[in-house]
């Protein structure tokens, strides 16, 4: 678990901030309640299934999960490093998802990424170590320090989703560009994490 689902009442204050520094999140707060609990599990088997899940539907995203867990039973990387191609495509990874299956396992196995140190690492570190892993981009890196370790001020900028909240959110004209939505969440620092919380419950909850 997280931190946010550990400390309901840390949650509930981030959201206070939150709308106090912004009318329209406020607002849309008002509206759509607050965000759901959401949260991955830290280490080898949580990062895989984000791995697993990008660029999918969420229904996608599941489907090869529950079969990659179910043919694993329990994922840790030797078991998924002796699984062959067939194995995978069986599964329903791509080529590409299967190279980086592969290099995020042999990547820990190897300790080249100590997941477990993660946690002691400040959030611009701890991104470094983990993009450094072919297959795990800036949203994947950003994704698993907000869901899997519960860090309180990280934005995923380089998410639709996001985008497309902010821009209804902000009643922008435009999308905003990565770097636009990070420039719009500067107020909502030192709980970004929350703020993009929110907008992924607006993408998907506000009327449109």
């Amino acid at each position: 678990m997280t931190e946010f689902e550990i400390k309901g009442r840390k949650l509930k204050a981030a959201l206070a901030h939150l709308a106090s520094v912004d009318a329209h999140l406020a607002e849309s707060l008002a509206e759509i309640g607050p965000p759901p609990s959401r949260s991955a599990e830290p280490g080898f088997a949580g990062l895989l299934r984000i791995i697993m899940g990008q660029q999918l539907s969420v229904a996608s995203a599941r489907a090869i999960w529950d079969r990659l867990e179910a043919r694993l039973v329990e994922p840790t990387p030797a078991r998924l490093l002796r699984l062959s191609d067939e194995d995978m495509a069986k599964i329903g990874l791509s080529r590409q998802k299967m190279r980086f299956a592969r290099a995020l396992a042999d990547a820990v196995k190897r300790r080249k990424l100590d997941l477990e140190a993660l946690a002691g690492m400040e959030d611009g570190e701890a991104l470094a170590a983990l993009t450094a892993v072919d297959g795990i981009g800036p949203w994947t890196a950003e994704v698993y320090l907000l869901f899997a370790l519960g860090r309180p001020d990280v934005m995923p900028a380089g998410d639709l989703a996001l985008l497309v909240a902010a821009q209804r959110l902000k009643r922008l004209e435009a999308r905003p560009a990565p770097k636009e939505l990070l420039a719009l969440a500067e107020p909502w620092r030192p709980w970004r994490s929350v703020a993009a919380r929110f907008l992924w419950h607006y993408y998907r909850k506000a009327p449109i």
